[in-house]
């Protein structure tokens, strides 16, 4: 039976929402591309490692201060405080938080929407519809509203439907669909002329750029950014979680998915880069680094597409697909975070919270369409490089500082009775007091820095 305010009914489904979470359309772009500018395997061991150093103890902070206050962002970070001054600072990141993930999910909504459309046009190409090929595959503001508005509505009809019949049973239905497609494209692109000199740039390491402080900074900061952490996601699904479930080895579980999904995209993308390139695409920048980001969604891979011949618009198809279910599982979790806030703080019901918080949301998504690129571009900055590592400071303090040790102890032997004999207990609240904030700001000043 489900908790008033809605609980996941299984360990899987939590881990499959969490998981769907972090694996969004960056980590299947961003975290291959820079893999491959950044010493190949090299890069993947350093990231491997620092997703258990700086993110996992981060993604414990929200999951436990989510799952004792069983509140959303606000509530919680304002209930654990001890005093009026943490309280309404609490208060505050929280209604930041709320803030940041909306605006995230703005700009969010155009990038998936440019990914639904170019999944609809290999259907149009099959029906000759060659006018609506080209207004589907062509930048323009009406094809952005209609495709960015339907997938706004996907994500608020999933979010209005509530935890188990809605996040829950998405998250399960599309987790297994994301990684089986992603499995056989990787397959099928292996077979294709030039994927092994893509498969050798992502595999073999470059050992000597490992102590590179670049490529540490820049492992570091996918390590935190690629489990979405600080905005308040984490935290509101721990607000789900059973009080039976080990708190520690759920986290272990996540960040596994999550870093292996991103290491299995690689298989997936390097590779795929080299194919194009075998058959005369531009890869590289001016500055002799891979081509990353839409450029390469949008004109690398269109170019291996192509090259494949008639089976190219089934993998188009599949590989936009994939793209799709990535942006939807990533997105349900941050409509979560301002839908919950409401619902919880007014009393509203959940529909009806979803329906306007979503319209308001991608209201805001039309402004940044209709003042492309400077509003996009801003927008982007101000969430994922100047707020998303300090609200995951914010979060890391009060999880470390506020929430006092005998209740942050309580909550973890709800689920582990023996967890202060463990290896977690020992290191993890004073790593996440001290040292985790550091890392935190290290990545956070470097990116500012440029």
């Amino acid at each position: 039976m489900s908790a008033p305010r809605g609980q996941f009914s299984s360990k899987l489904g939590f881990i499959l929402a969490a998981a769907g979470s972090a694996v969004g359309l960056g980590n299947i772009w961003g975290f291959p591309t820079q893999t491959a500018s950044n010493g190949g395997a090299a890069f993947v061991v350093v990231y491997f490692v620092l997703a258990f150093l700086l993110a996992y103890p981060a993604l414990m902070a929200e999951l436990i201060i989510g799952r004792h206050a069983r509140a959303n962002v606000v509530t919680a970070l304002g209930s654990i405080s001890r005093n009026r001054l943490t309280h309404w600072i609490g208060t505050g990141v929280g209604y930041y938080g709320v803030i940041i993930a909306s605006l995230i999910l703005s700009f969010y909504t155009v990038v998936a929407g440019w990914m639904l459309a170019h999944w609809f046009d290999p259907i149009a190409d099959v029906l000759g519809m060659s006018a609506a090929s080209e207004w589907l595959t062509t930048n323009s503001v009406s094809r952005n509203l209609l495709a960015g508005g339907l997938f706004a509505l996907v994500n608020m009809w999933i979010i209005a439907r509530g935890i188990e019949n809605g996040i829950e049973r998405w998250s399960t239905r599309l987790m297994p669909m994301l990684l089986a497609i992603l499995v056989l494209l990787i397959i099928y692109v292996l077979t294709r002329p030039g994927a092994m000199e893509g498969l050798t740039v992502y595999l073999v390491p470059d050992w000597s750029r490992v102590t590179e402080p670049g490529l540490i900074i820049d492992a570091l900061g996918q390590a935190f950014f690629s489990l979405s952490l600080g905005v308040g996601t984490m935290l509101v699904y721990g607000s789900y979680l059973s009080k039976q479930e080990n708190l520690p080895g759920i986290g272990v579980i996540v960040t596994l998915v999550d870093t292996s999904i991103a290491f299995i995209a690689g298989l997936l993308i390097i590779p795929s880069i080299y194919v194009a390139k075998h058959y005369g695409t531009k890869i590289f920048t001016e500055t002799g680094e891979l081509i990353a980001g839409p450029d390469l969604i949008f004109q690398v891979l269109p170019t291996l597409f192509e090259s494949m011949g008639a089976i190219g618009l089934l993998v188009a198809f599949a590989f936009f697909a994939l793209m799709t279910i990535a942006a939807v599982t990533s997105s349900i979790s941050m409509l979560e975070v301002p839908v919950s806030t409401a619902v919880e703080q007014t009393g509203m019901s959940r529909p009806r919270a979803t329906y306007l918080i979503g319209s308001i949301i991608f209201a805001i998504s039309s402004l940044l369409i209709f003042n492309f690129p400077a509003l996009f571009v801003f927008v982007i900055d101000l969430t994922t490089k100047y707020s998303e590592p300090l609200l995951g400071v914010a979060f890391c303090l009060f999880a470390g500082w506020v929430l006092h040790r005998d209740k942050l102890l309580a909550e973890l032997r709800e689920g582990s009775p023996q967890v202060e004999k463990g290896l977690f207990w020992k290191i993890w609240p004073a790593y996440v007091r001290v040292f985790c904030p550091i890392l935190i700001l290290i990545t956070f000043f470097h990116s500012v820095s440029g």
